[in-house]
């Protein structure tokens, strides 16, 4: 290995990124879009569902039921209707999720000591949603249940139940907050998307232009000549990686509970692994429009959607469980999410650290031994 020819060839790539605008568009301006738009946009917080609500009954029971709903944070009451034509016409048009009946005997059946019956319509076109807001409905419920318990107690002179004393203690991350969660493997999907997608236009381009020939005929090694495009990339890909962890922390006030060299250690290995990748489909490729298409479809897909990023993997089928092994962005998740969270060191997170390592082995060997100085 000639530390020289690697310097050299790493000179060049720096000058073709610097001259070129797009590739340091890409590199730079993209990830800090990528965290802003999906820090931002991509929530798993369910807040403010908007409801609308028919009460027939007017009585001061019906109207303390109706607070609950109203002083939460997980409600947002947007009408008051007389009839249900107009319930229904606003979650059809998508105005509203959830369409409350209170009939006008509401306030009649709770001093009879009777269940009073409420209807509750709920828009179920997204499951998911609608499944978290209607155990959000079932809580309020549950507490106004309790509370008109206790006042027919009090009432009657009746000594108090003994009921469960329940008390929830929530690790990591204690308020719910889903940026918690999506910022770090954010990280992952940036340095994925990124370094496969520049580095996967390197060596196509040098076929393109003409100017691959012109190495072939140079001293220059295969692994010489992947390892001088691979530093510069590599250089981009950890300023990167500091943006998003300086943008998670100050922008979106992400705890950092774990070591930070440890993260930008590991961290490396990934983008390592990632960057080789991208040379792979490169060299393959010989054509900077196919070299894109093949990283996008071989990165960005595997990354976003089996990577347990967005998607739970127990909740995959068994088939595809088996295939989230092969995407290393899967383990790297688990390491953001394990440093950022819950401050856990190596000792906890070997096993994923060794998968990073094989990736790592395993696509620059690939990329090294698939590049040939010759022409085809």
């Amino acid at each position: 290995m000639n530390m020289r020819r690697v310097k050299a060839v790493t000179k060049k790539e720096f000058i073709q990124i610097w001259r070129d605008p797009r590739s340091l568009a890409l590199g730079i301006a993209i990830p800090a879009i990528l965290v802003i738009l999906f820090g931002y946009a991509l929530s798993l917080d369910i807040d403010h569902v908007p409801m609308v609500v028919w009460n027939q009954d007017g009585s001061k029971a019906s109207v303390d039921f109706l607070l609950g709903f109203k002083n939460s944070k997980y409600f947002s009451i947007n009408a008051y209707y007389d009839n249900e034509h107009d319930i229904e016409r606003d979650i059809n048009y998508g105005r509203a999720m959830i369409g409350m009946v209170i009939p006008k005997d509401f306030s009649h059946y709770l001093n009879s000591r009777t269940k009073a019956p409420v209807q509750v319509i709920l828009d179920g076109s997204d499951s998911n949603t609608a499944t978290i807001a209607l155990s959000y409905v079932n809580s309020v419920v549950y507490t106004y249940n309790v509370s008109v318990l206790k006042k027919l107690l009090q009432r009657s002179g009746a000594p108090p139940i003994n009921t469960l004393d329940f008390r929830p203690r929530i690790w990591f991350n204690q308020d719910f907050e889903s940026k918690n969660f999506i910022v770090p493997g954010l990280i992952a999907i940036i340095m994925m998307i990124i370094a496969a997608l520049l580095t996967s236009l390197t060596v196509a381009r040098e076929w393109e232009r003409g100017t691959m020939e012109q190495l072939i005929s140079t001293p220059v090694r295969p692994a010489e000549l992947i390892i001088g495009k691979f530093l510069p990339y590599f250089a981009i890909g950890l300023f990167d990686l500091a943006l998003a962890v300086l943008m998670g922390r100050f922008v979106f006030m992400v705890p950092l509970r774990g070591n930070i060299f440890l993260l930008f250690i590991l961290s490396s290995i990934f983008l390592t692994g990632a960057l080789a990748l991208g040379i792979y489909i490169s060299i393959v490729a010989r054509n900077q429009l196919m070299a894109s298409q093949m990283a996008l479809l071989i990165s960005f897909l595997p990354t976003f959607l089996l990577s347990g990023f967005t998607y739970e993997i127990f909740n995959m089928p068994k088939v595809v469980q088996a295939i989230t092994y092969l995407v290393p962005a899967r383990y790297f998740i688990v390491i953001l999410r394990g440093i950022y969270l819950k401050g856990v060191g190596i000792a906890d997170l070997w096993g994923e650290s060794l998968c990073l390592l094989l990736f790592t082995y395993i696509t620059t060997g690939a990329a090294i031994k698939k590049f040939k100085k010759k022409i085809v």
